[in-house]
């Protein structure tokens, strides 16, 4: 005859130990997390400028082809034969999560956390004796919205 007074379950310093051992793995789990989030952004990121910087150089090739002289365009995004995804041709800096932006000699990218980044742009002197193509320089941050 089985025992009428045995219960089945977990007790309740089981279910304690449980819930510690979850906790600590998410605490080493989340930071893990989003830094690959954040790692991937960058490399994201990288992708574009390094595609900016591919196509600047294509236009500087063209251009000397039928000009006689390597020009940069005005936006750097004229240079790509497909705008990233989120490209704005908003004024302002980048405003919304994935957005990239071009104005006053400056490229935006706002990323998921909110925080946004910089590559400052310059075409270059166009045309007369001193002609020259531009720069675009490293990330800069912007601005970074703490949670």
């Amino acid at each position: 005859m089985k025992n009428a007074n045995k219960k089945n379950g977990f007790t309740l310093i089981e279910l304690i130990i449980v819930m510690v051992i979850l906790g600590i793995m998410a605490a080493v789990a989340v930071p893990r997390y989003l830094d690959s989030i954040s790692n991937a952004e960058q490399s994201a990121e990288d992708a574009v400028i390094s595609a900016i910087r591919s196509g600047l150089k294509q236009a500087a090739n063209d251009s000397l082809y039928t000009n006689g002289r390597a020009t940069w365009p005005t936006n750097p995004f004229d240079a790509l034969s497909e705008k990233p995804s989120g490209y704005s041709t908003s004024e302002t800096d980048a405003a919304v999560d994935g957005e990239w932006t071009f104005s006053d000699g400056r490229i935006t990218h706002q990323r998921a956390d909110n925080s946004r980044y910089s590559w400052d742009y310059y075409a270059g002197v166009q045309n007369g004796d001193d002609a020259e193509t531009g720069t675009l320089d490293g990330r800069t941050i912007i601005e970074q919205e703490l949670d």
